[in-house]
């Protein structure tokens, strides 16, 4: 059947949108607040109107952890330049790591060529506590920029989700991009530890980025150290001693010693990470 623009291809059951979270959370609405929406549109309308109301029933749906005081919803209305939640402090792996429960894993891994993997939640607070005292231990801290160039794989979430930990800005590139699609990008907020693998594989190959790696490296010069997640195509992470990176550390060596994970609460206006435009029409 050919389809027609405009034409509807489908609609949740009665039920369905009875069990679902937007539903649960207009159900909250009405008994918390007192607001009565009929339908989507206009839970919408009043999202789209009453800004500082609707944030405001978010933050407290969700129950947001924080220091201070939520009241000042708004303090800056413009675009862009808007200020939110002025009065708090919060963190956002802290709000990541509410979620923990040992009925399910924290990550499913999957990557072409071998089996797919599970990490608990207890194993995903382990790694990212012991690579957050890495990442402290070397002098990192809030506000500065760690960048990794790296697969989506769980060793990236690991690392991600440590820098949001201390307050660090995270910023990242896939393995595939070149020298200068990566310097563009990562040269604008001149970081001071980047995460790197040396190969990655895709469709049934494996692409040595040894040698691109060291042209990034001089391209960046703020960079002070290198911690090696390795990659498919050298295989064992004790090898990363043959990488040859400037003051390079093992991911192994980086995440082998247990500690505490703590959360740096920030103001909620602090950068989690920085993204970039596709850099078709300047730079990126």
């Amino acid at each position: 059947m050919a389809l027609v623009q405009g034409q509807e291809l489908w609609r949740p059951t009665q039920q369905q949108q009875e069990q679902s979270g937007l539903r649960h959370y207009m159900n909250w609405l009405q008994d918390s607040r007192g607001g009565d929406f009929s339908d989507y549109e206009a839970l919408w309308q009043w999202s789209a109107t009453d800004i500082e109301g609707f944030w405001r029933s978010i933050w407290d749906y969700f129950d947001i952890q924080a220091d201070g005081d939520p009241t000042q919803v708004l303090a800056s209305r413009k675009m862009p330049g808007a200020e939110w939640f002025p009065g708090t402090r919060l963190n956002y792996a802290e709000h990541i790591f509410r979620q923990a429960s040992d009925q399910r894993p924290a990550i499913i891994a999957r990557c072409e060529g071998q089996a797919p993997a599970e990490v608990s939640w207890q194993q995903l607070q382990r790694d990212v506590g012991a690579l957050a005292a890495s990442l402290r231990g070397l002098g990192i801290g809030r506000g500065d920029r760690v960048v990794a160039y790296l697969p989506n794989v769980p060793q990236t979430v690991v690392a991600f989700l440590a820098c949001a930990s201390i307050g660090a800005i995270w910023s990242s590139c896939a393995p595939e991009m070149g020298v200068s699609v990566v310097l563009d990008r990562f040269q604008q907020i001149a970081p001071k530890l980047i995460f790197a693998t040396d190969s990655y594989s895709y469709a049934g190959r494996q692409f040595d980025r040894r040698e691109v790696l060291d042209e990034v490296l001089q391209g960046l010069p703020d960079i002070a150290r290198v911690i090696h997640v390795p990659g498919p195509l050298f295989g064992s992470d004790a090898e990363h001693a043959a990488v040859p990176w400037r003051d390079c550390m093992s991911w192994a060596d980086a995440t082998c010693h247990a500690a505490p994970l703590q959360f740096e609460r920030l103001p909620f206006s602090h950068p989690l990470w920085v993204v970039y435009s596709s850099g078709t029409t300047g730079l990126p």
